[in-house]
């Protein structure tokens, strides 16, 4: 009987199920969208029971759909949106509240009260304070909704990342979460891997609320839910990480970016923690059980594939995606339009949430075509961005890219990044490597697989791009880039 691998890829916008081959062959998925809840400006929050009734019927569809047996199932990874916050009631299983999403800034307030502490929080979890993580999101949650502190003193109400969420519903009532989702709380010490007592008194959470810390890879329990077969839980990573995982970026100086809503580069530091100089994060990149952790260094590019979106439905430049590749080329250039789309401030290495987006540049004979390019090429100038500032942190010149994730089907946007870093950008052959990555983690824990060698043989190459402009080109266009980033800094106040 043939034997297969499942990976709950819970993202942002919706849940998937897909089911991997030993071989790394995707089977069979199904994925389902969830609703974006805007309550105010700057909020955005998720139904986390609609997600969890989505979880369940992405499952139970993929199952029907391939004609698979649960039987056949040897464990599940999880991998989900990291920093997106849920509190719930441990007896009753319902939410005191939707979760906060990783893009909400509504803990704008909270961060600014907390800069005295700044350079605390960086030393010992890594990350600078910003709206971004899961600890300010707390905070709000117990100091806005009515009745939830004593729940939580108590001990009846707990928190997870989306992980966890599913992880406790999955197993009939586990509380747990890996040491990658741990790492974006801004709640966990780098160094001992645990829920630190300092930061939770500067923020006022009380620990008993908080998950178990495991490693990525692990038998963590098995599923209570639905099937008739208990499977192991078996893998976790929040989704960088995962795709980082994924990537087999297994050795010190291998850097991976995901190309999705946003961007996100991360760069294996080995076991050694590495604190930013220039405003990236230090977080965990994975653990293996029972093996020391694995650390990197990682760069956010707030708004990338979303940019398209955006200029599909609010501008009507194009009818769908794909379309904007063949807009932008009709022309050689940006016909010196940049567009820096910091619609909610811009994350690394800037952290400016006073930015605003902007489109510079502009004159008589700029058309819809430059435009469209220049929505392409600000993900790669963002990524430059963040890639300049990994390389001076770490020390390492770093001479190849993993790239995987929606927009790199774009070849246009691939050249571009080669052209601007002026290093080879390559594409995996799958490109869900995100699932992958939590696939692989669930599959050495039962030892579906042996070890991490073994998972680098499955990776392999679907193109590649080296940069084909000159080096003063390629200076005077990031120059420009950069010019255009300082006007876009601080609009509002």
């Amino acid at each position: 009987m043939k034997m297969f691998i499942g990976a709950i890829d819970q993202g942002t916008t919706s849940t998937r199920f897909i089911l991997f081959d030993h071989e790394s062959n995707i089977v069979a998925s199904h994925q389902i969208e969830h609703k974006q809840i805007f309550p105010k400006a700057g909020w955005v929050e998720h139904d986390p029971l609609e997600i969890w009734k989505n979880t369940k019927q992405v499952i139970e569809t993929t199952l029907q759909k391939s004609e698979i047996s649960d039987k056949q199932i040897v464990a599940i990874g999880i991998t989900n949106q990291r920093e997106t916050t849920v509190i719930w009631n441990k007896k009753t299983g319902k939410p005191y509240h939707n979760a906060i999403v990783w893009q909400d800034t509504r803990t704008d307030k909270i961060c600014k009260s907390l800069k005295n502490n700044e350079k605390l929080f960086q030393q010992k979890t890594g990350l600078l304070i910003a709206t971004y993580f899961s600890g300010p999101k707390i905070k709000w949650l117990l100091d806005n909704v009515k009745g939830l502190r004593n729940a939580a003193k108590n001990g009846n109400a707990i928190f997870g990342n989306m992980d966890s969420w599913i992880t406790w519903n999955l197993t009939g009532g586990k509380h747990l979460t890996d040491v990658t989702n741990a790492s974006r709380t801004m709640l966990m010490n780098l160094k001992t891997l645990d829920w630190d007592a300092e930061l939770l008194g500067i923020l006022d959470i009380p620990r008993k609320m908080l998950p178990e810390i495991c490693s990525s890879s692990g038998i963590y329990g098995k599923t209570k839910f639905g099937f008739e077969n208990e499977i192991p839980i078996s893998g976790i990573l929040g989704d960088q990480q995962a795709a980082l995982f994924g990537q087999t970026c297994f050795q010190k100086g291998d850097v991976k970016n995901t190309y999705g809503t946003g961007c996100f580069i991360l760069l294996n530091t080995g076991n050694e923690i590495v604190h930013s100089q220039n405003g990236l994060l230090t977080t965990v990149g994975y653990q293996i059980q029972n093996e020391k952790p694995v650390y990197a260094l990682e760069g956010s590019v707030a708004i990338a594939g979303s940019l398209i979106q955006w200029v599909r439905d609010n501008l009507n430049l194009i009818k769908d995606a794909p379309e904007i590749d063949e807009l932008a080329a009709m022309v050689d250039d940006n016909g010196g339009v940049y567009f820096v789309p910091a619609f909610s401030g811009l994350f690394a290495p800037h952290w400016n949430s006073g930015a605003r987006g902007t489109i510079i540049g502009l004159t008589h004979f700029a058309n819809k075509s430059h435009i469209a390019r220049s929505v392409l090429e600000s993900t790669a100038f963002q990524t430059r961005d963040v890639f300049d500032a990994m390389q001076k942190d770490s020390g390492l010149k770093i001479m190849k890219l993993k790239v995987d994730g929606g927009m790199t089907n774009s070849k246009l946007l691939m050249q571009f990044q080669a052209d601007i870093l002026n290093i080879t950008v390559v594409a995996s052959k799958i490109a869900e490597t995100t699932a992958l990555g939590a696939t692989y983690a669930a599959g050495l824990a039962v030892g579906f697989w042996k070890d991490t060698n073994e998972l680098q043989k499955f990776w392999k190459e679907k193109q590649s791009w080296n940069s084909k402009i000159t080096k003063d080109k390629r200076i005077k266009l990031y120059n420009k880039w950069q010019n255009a980033v300082k006007r876009s800094l601080n609009w509002e106040k």
